[in-house]
């Protein structure tokens, strides 16, 4: 991989950074889907533009007027409802960890599907065993099972539902996170707790991604899940 997607991504830190490797990776494996018109669904503040268009010729961002991310976006749009979008306008949609703060998701995977050009495709990024986060938004944990019968329900052919990563990861991200609390006071006692706290998450995440290889089924334990599905 020449660069990392997530280079600029604002919430990449020492903390973390292990999550958006195994996007990195999600990305490079998935490249070839990501060409000619790309819309953005729950974009935020677009952290993946830059990427995106290395692959798409154009790029086009939605999100909801409250969005937490303040910053300009290409088109507001609640996506529990029908988007202001043309049909067959996209050859791909994409949208990372946005289903589950939608309470009428299967509106948002049917307009996905209207708005793609036939064998279009769909990226999707969803958590499992993650936090909840953006209340009052945050609605649902989907497994496998019922993501691919969302996709199918939706339209979509070739659902594939892939975990993002081992027990592990897991943990360790989850227990750099809870760590993350701690750092807290007086700017000298601040730097000094992420010092300390910096060696262990630069140990924990360079050891889980070798430790996941004892996990003998991912998807039962995992952080999240990718999911990649095409219109007929």
């Amino acid at each position: 991989m020449k660069h990392k997607p997530s280079k600029h991504h604002p919430n990449r830190g020492l903390h973390n950074w292990l999550l958006y490797d195994t996007m990195d990776s999600f990305f490079e494996k998935h490249s070839g889907l990501i060409k000619g018109s790309a819309v953005d669904l729950g974009a935020g503040s677009s952290p993946y533009k830059s990427y995106f268009l290395t692959l798409a010729d154009h790029y086009l961002s939605v999100d909801w007027s409250d969005s937490y991310h303040e910053v300009d976006i290409d088109i507001i749009a609640d996506l529990n409802k029908p988007l202001p979008l043309e049909q067959e306008r996209a050859d791909v949609v994409i949208s990372l960890s946005v289903l589950e703060h939608l309470h009428s998701p299967q509106v948002m995977l049917s307009e996905s599907h209207r708005i793609l050009r036939s064998s279009g495709a769909i990226i999707l990024q969803v958590p499992w065993q993650w936090w909840i986060h953006e209340a009052p938004h945050d609605y649902y944990r989907y497994t496998p099972q019922r993501l691919k019968t969302l996709l199918e329900e939706a339209g979509f052919i070739e659902v594939t539902v892939e975990p993002q990563a081992g027990l592990f990861t897991t943990l360790t991200l989850k227990l750099n996170y809870f760590s993350l609390r701690f750092v807290r006071g007086p700017g000298l006692m601040r730097k000094c707790a992420r010092a300390v706290l910096s060696i262990l998450w630069y140990i924990g995440q360079k050891t889980a991604p070798l430790l996941d290889r004892l996990d003998s089924n991912w998807s039962l334990e995992t952080m999240g899940y990718f999911i990649t599905a095409r219109k007929p």
